[in-house]
């Protein structure tokens, strides 16, 4: 094997590594997950259908949301809210709002 193929080679295997190692890291996908914040004082639970159930203490609500790459919009009764997806899995509230950081339930 002449030097230029075993380089080419070796590109390709370093290649799909390095695409495999990306398909096992944390997913950015909110669709199936339940985040928490407070304590538990605050979930939001991401169905599979664009639906989100949304429990603020004793309230709880039906919910729609869309997420767009790392931002997560969230709307209750005709008000809407964006969270961002953080890289280790969390969701960021609304910067001009009550709530901060909620954590990925472990499944």
């Amino acid at each position: 094997m002449r030097i230029h193929d075993r380089r080419a080679a070796l590109v390709a295997v370093i290649a799909m590594g390095v695409l495999g190692l990306s398909a096992c890291g944390k997913s950015n996908n909110v669709e199936g997950n339940t985040y928490l914040a407070n304590g538990g004082a605050m979930s939001i639970q991401f169905k599979s259908d664009g639906k989100a159930a949304v429990a603020l203490g004793p309230m709880t609500g039906d919910c729609s949301y869309v997420q767009k790459d790392k931002t997560v919009s969230i709307t209750c009764e005709g008000e809407q809210a964006d969270f961002t997806l953080n890289d280790d899995g969390s969701l960021n509230g609304p910067p001009d709002g009550m709530i901060g950081r909620l954590e990925k339930k472990a499944n």
